[in-house]
């Protein structure tokens, strides 16, 4: 192997020969305690430690880096403290993720260090977020992000790649090709030559760098670093390994040929390195011994303080606590000057307001700039906020919702239109596995808020008309706002804003222009959680949201007899169930009313939660009431068959006669 000495000094040649092996031995050791049953899993970096050091020792330290598995380099250069990383790695407190997550599946703002989710692709969208908001805040800085050749064949890795692109975002996205994804080789995974090929479909500059050249990789990434600081735009690195051990330990290398594995290990990158100082008489033999028994002494020192560390403990209540960050809800009250709006307006209202409050709010989806979205909801907004505030995305979910949480981890805020509700599912990996688990994996909030036009009865068919707000209300760390009236719109979506929490926030196609209210002109809160009582009665109480909330005032109007509690919930997560407690033991009976199909719908989880609580208090057998289990139907008739109307004020009357 041939190294290039160039302008570097002494001390650079010997601290990153130090950079090299202390990752190494930390390794060896960990897979003596792996076999020790000390540690639980182990993904080795051997053989490829030149990348994740020769990377981030050219990145200055307040720039992002966001590594995978086999980056224990990145965390050691980054000068983590070993006894930190040794408590995580045993799920003890002192680690990152309060035992919550393993491995290196956390991130550390101290460090600026982002660690990767299993599902890998998500990462490269959060490095164009983080990445954007540096160029937005004028910063001159760059992101790097890793992934390994398997991932490139993810949805996410091209979509992230065309945004940063597109957008010409400053990061480094680095490919450790190693050969295989897990057993499976780069011959079945791809069919051009080299990864790097892909970055001329995207209008991108491109480099392979031999991944087992410390200098190499250092000399190389530190001069693109250089030049991104000053022009910013992407760069994808194919950095030419190989994985020396299995995907994780248990996986072993038996797939490998012999032959190659041999080919490989003479081109260690810390034994040839070492040779290479060793010939130029830049380092002696007892210096390496004196090196060793150094790093020796700190990981064992640093494994004793784990070790001696107690157990993590916790409890149910600091468990759920920690889903959220903590808000401490600002009421805005209202004044007195109104005006009467329609429901699209008001969202419009309280999007721009929340513009003029928050400079570091960055609203992205398509067709929303110039054009204002196809509701026309941010029309006028580029003007007023600029095209770096009011952004036109590629059509990309996945990739996009990711950039909000990037947004968030650099200290902005996102609010992400989809342009229907539907279309979540192309993002619906970062939602529920990014921006819902991280606060509770490592602390750190995803301050994004999912704009969701929805619902049906405007003949929109399968594709554009579904009410999906139970595929969110089930997942822990979430936040869902479905408000009805126009007053309920503006106050909650300012609030959706301040929380740092990722919130979903339905808003009913079908209400935009059919439902007009007095809303107050000037910016405004209203607390989530908090159900509105909109009518009073004695009978029944029925509990619905959206455009449901409609569909029974329009009912309640044709039996006036009727004298029945009827509680619009605003928010599904959190939910106010002290209110449907108090009017169930007050009536004795209760009717739900949902939009969304029945099975596994919030309407459920309500019925079982007053049958658990109000058991004693009800007269009746609680009724649900909802569309049909099929696909939202696009002509009129067949749409209307679908929609629970008719049948909610036939329950509604067989309640009442009960």
């Amino acid at each position: 192997m041939r190294y290039h000495v160039g302008d570097f000094d002494k001390d650079t040649l010997l601290r990153l020969y130090e950079l090299m092996l202390k990752p190494r031995m930390i390794e060896e050791k960990m897979l003596i305690l792996l076999r020790q049953g000390k540690i639980s899993k182990w993904f080795s970096g051997i053989g490829q430690e030149a990348i994740s050091v020769g990377v981030t020792a050219a990145l200055k330290s307040e720039e992002y880096i966001l590594p995978m598995h086999r980056n224990l380099g990145v965390f050691t250069t980054r000068e983590i403290p070993l006894n930190r990383l040794f408590s995580q790695w045993q799920g003890k407190a002192s680690g990152f993720t309060k035992g919550r997550d393993r491995s290196f599946h956390f991130g550390s703002q101290e460090h600026k260090i982002v660690g990767m989710i299993s599902h890998l692709g998500p990462q490269l969208g959060v490095a164009d977020g983080i990445a954007l908001a540096d160029l937005i805040k004028k910063k001159k800085r760059v992101t790097a992000v890793f992934t390994g050749e398997g991932a490139t064949s993810e949805g996410d890795f091209h979509e992230a790649l065309n945004v940063a692109s597109v957008w010409n975002l400053p990061v480094l996205f680095c490919i450790e090709n190693n050969g295989y994804g897990l057993s499976t080789p780069t011959k079945e995974q791809y069919n051009c030559e080299h990864l790097v090929d892909r970055a001329k479909g995207y209008g991108m500059e491109s480099r392979i760098i031999d991944g087992n050249n410390i200098l190499e990789v250092y000399s190389k990434v530190n001069e693109l670093c250089k030049a991104l600081r000053k022009r910013p735009r992407p760069v994808l690195l194919e950095f030419k390994t190989f994985r020396m051990r299995g995907h994780e330990e248990a996986s072993g290398t038996k797939y490998v040929p012999e032959k190659l594995m041999k080919q490989w290990a003479k081109k260690d990158p810390i034994s040839n390195y070492e040779d290479f100082l060793l010939d130029e008489e830049l380092l002696s033999k007892k210096e390496i011994e004196a090196l060793r028994s150094k790093i020796t002494d700190e990981i064992n020192t640093n494994l004793e303080q784990a070790f001696n560390e107690s157990p993590m403990e916790s409890s149910s209540s600091k468990e759920i606590e920690d889903v959220y960050q903590s808000f401490d809800y600002k009421n805005v009250k209202p004044n007195k000057e109104t005006k009467n709006i329609r429901f699209v307006d008001a969202i419009s209202e309280g999007l721009k307001q929340a513009m003029s409050t928050h400079d570091n709010l960055v609203i992205m989806g398509q067709d929303v700039a110039e054009y204002g979205g196809v509701f026309k909801i941010t029309e006028g907004f580029v003007k007023e906020f600029g095209k770096q505030r009011v952004r036109n995305t590629p059509i990309c979910e996945s990739a996009i919702v990711s950039a909000g949480m990037g947004l968030s981890i650099n200290g902005m805020k996102a609010v992400v239109e989809m342009q229907f509700a539907d279309f979540v599912s192309s993002g619906f990996n970062p939602v529920v596995n990014y921006l819902a688990k991280v606060h509770y994996r490592w602390g750190q909030n995803a301050d994004v808020v999912i704009r969701m036009p929805c619902g049906g009865g405007v003949g929109a068919g399968p594709f554009h008309s579904q009410t999906n707000e139970a595929w969110f209300t089930k997942t822990p760390g979430l936040k869902v706002v479905y408000p009805a009236f126009p007053i309920d719109a503006k106050g909650l979506l300012t609030t959706a804003i301040n929380d740092p929490n990722p919130v979903l926030f339905f808003e009913h196609k079908g209400l935009y222009r059919s439902i007009y209210g007095d809303v107050p002109e000037n910016y405004y809160t209203l607390p989530l959680g908090v159900a509105s009582l909109i009518k009073e009665g004695q009978a029944l109480t029925i509990v619905t949201y959206g455009a449901g909330v409609h569909w029974a005032l329009e009912t309640l109007t044709k039996m006036p007899e009727l004298e029945a509690d009827l509680i619009d919930l605003r928010t599904l997560q959190p939910l106010d169930w002290d209110a449907i407690y108090a009017s169930v033991q007050k009536t004795g009976k209760l009717i739900i009313l949902q939009e969304d199909s029945l099975f596994g719908g919030v309407a459920s989880d309500i019925a079982a939660q007053v049958t658990e609580h109000c058991f004693e208090y009800l007269d009746a057998p609680i009724k649900r009431v909802a569309s049909l289990e099929t696909p939202v139907p696009f002509a009129k008739n067949l749409e209307n068959e679908y929609l629970p109307k008719q049948r909610f004020e036939e329950s509604l009357k067989a309640l009442q006669a009960y």
